[in-house]
């Protein structure tokens, strides 16, 4: 699927990488500290380099067996459309499959307008007749 100036390398997400991709795509920025510690307890990361330059990620949070998060699949402006996306949740499939328990819950939270790519990777939209809503809540700390 990935042509020969492409490499998939697991494991290989540095704080530096997922600043620039995230600001790429103008998701929220957090301090570069704390994406240090929350890649520290990432279970599972996959970047798609276009040779050296990093283009495309994923990563997996959640306890390693039972339950699994998907977290910050990002691809590059100028990549989108290029299956990268599905090359990211590709790995990320193959890593829980291959740690997960049968019945292991796997979770995300879809940018606005991605909904139909997790549909075509297997997720289905909340609420159904069995499942409520998914829900989120976000920390503002203030300053004292």
């Amino acid at each position: 699927m990935l042509t020969d100036h492409y490499r998939i390398v697991k494991q290989a997400l540095t704080p530096d990488i997922y600043c620039k991709l995230r600001e790429s795509v103008g998701f929220q920025p957090y301090a570069y500290e704390d994406v240090a510690v929350a890649l520290e307890n990432t279970l599972f990361s996959v970047v798609i380099f276009d040779r050296d330059q990093p283009v495309a990620t994923g990563r997996v949070v959640g306890d390693g067996r039972i339950c699994f998060f998907i977290k910050d699949v990002v691809i590059a402006p100028d990549y989108q459309g290029q299956s990268l996306g599905k090359v990211v949740m590709a790995e990320i499939d193959a890593y829980i499959e291959n740690v997960g328990c049968d019945g292991a819950y796997i979770g995300l939270m879809a940018t606005p307008g991605t909904e139909g790519f997790y549909e075509c990777c297997g997720f289905i939209q909340r609420p159904t007749a069995s499942l409520g809503a998914g829900m989120v809540k976000f920390l503002h700390k203030s300053c004292v």
